[in-house]
Formats: C-alpha cells, sequence, structure tokens
C-alpha cells in the first residue's frame, strides 16, 4: 500500500454545514414554545341564541307561561326592553 499524504481538512466548511443541517433539523421537528392562549370570545354570528340555566321567581315564570307558546321569546323581549337594547 502506498502512503499518500493527506489533503488538509478545511474543518470550517464541515462544521457550517454539519450547523445548517442542525438548524434545519430543529426547525422542523421542534415544538414551538407555548404562548399565551388567544382569548375566548363568543361565536359573532348574529340571532343566535345560546341555552342558559337561569333562576326566575315562580310567580313570575308562570305569568309568562300563562299567555301561551312563545312565553321564552317574551321574558328575552322584555330582558331587551330592561337593558334598553
Amino acid at each position: 500500500m502506498i502512503d499518500r499524504p493527506r489533503r488538509p481538512q478545511d474543518t470550517r466548511r464541515g462544521q457550517d454545514a454539519r450547523q445548517a443541517a442542525e438548524r434545519a433539523f430543529k426547525a422542523v421537528t421542534s415544538k414551538p414554545a407555548p404562548g399565551p392562549e388567544p382569548p375566548r370570545t363568543a361565536p359573532a354570528i348574529p340571532g343566535v341564541r345560546e341555552q342558559v340555566t337561569l333562576r326566575i321567581d315562580q310567580d313570575v315564570l308562570e305569568r309568562f307561561r300563562a299567555t301561551g307558546p312563545g312565553w321564552q321569546d317574551r321574558i328575552n323581549a322584555a330582558l331587551r326592553k330592561a337593558l334598553d337594547l
């Protein structure tokens, strides 16, 4: 076997390539740092109603129910009128 002289290695170029490969790998495999959670907002669909549980005095509820079907809509209308909406 003939002993050939080796070329000096350019370690800088090898390091740069390795570091670039590591940065690219980390960018693809790393999870982003958790940030603040975005604030939750109500849906912006007009006319959408939401089901809620509401405690109303029994006599008030009986008066609205006595007016027949649509009593829930009338309670909603009375609340709107009270709030000037």
